[in-house]
């Protein structure tokens, strides 16, 4: 289910019509039925924002989080291994490089696959709920879906998390902030090197 299916089940549950949700948010009707039909994937976050308060819901179950900040898609698990937590990642070192590794934490994900953890730093991924200070569960892989949360190295600079989206020739890595000043970064991926590094599976909440 994507995020246009989300608020679709959200109007249609609440009785509101495609013209009363557009005007509560301030889109055209045509822009709103193509916010629910995926025609317009990357919605804008302060849309989505607008959209949860005016359904009574929040941007994390229309993202397709759950309260805990945990992708529907989730793995099965159960616990039991330990993972690295990275405090930053970068060019030139392994993953798991010793100046990398700031500590370890036990992971429930054990579903065969490798994973790592990540500290935030920033607040570009807010309206995800995702905040500076939480540590997110990666399961380490080179290739996501358009729309997923990825972990990416952009030129071998230190990594970055963002919604992802490629085409044949470019890479969109979208932030989810209300902080203008996080603005989608693209890049010709025939002249900028863009290196998927794994999917965000979990987001542990900083108490």
């Amino acid at each position: 289910m994507g995020i246009g299916d989300r608020i679709r089940e959200c109007r249609i549950s609440q009785k509101k019509t495609l013209e009363q949700v557009a005007e509560a948010i301030g889109v055209s009707r045509q822009t709103m039925s193509r916010y629910e039909t995926g025609v317009i994937g990357n919605i804008p976050s302060d849309k989505i924002e607008a959209i949860a308060k005016y359904l009574k819901t929040t941007p994390a179950f229309l993202m397709g989080w759950n309260p805990n900040g945990m992708q529907e898609s989730i793995y099965p698990y159960k616990p039991t291994h330990r993972i690295p937590i990275l405090g930053f990642i970068s060019a030139g070192l392994p993953l798991y490089a010793e100046e990398h590794i700031e500590g370890y934490m036990m992971t429930e994900l054990n579903d065969g696959g490798e994973y790592f953890a990540l500290r935030v730093k920033g607040d570009s991924m807010t309206a995800a709920r995702i905040y500076e200070g939480d540590i997110l569960v990666v399961r380490r892989q080179d290739y996501v879906e358009n729309g997923q949360i990825a972990v990416v190295l952009v030129n071998g600079y230190e990594a970055t998390v963002k919604k992802f989206y490629r085409t044949d020739t470019t890479v969109s890595l979208v932030p989810q902030s209300l902080n203008p000043e996080h603005q989608m970064q693209v890049y010709d991926i025939t002249k900028t090197e863009v290196k998927v590094l794994g999917l965000v599976v979990q987001n542990v909440i900083k108490i």
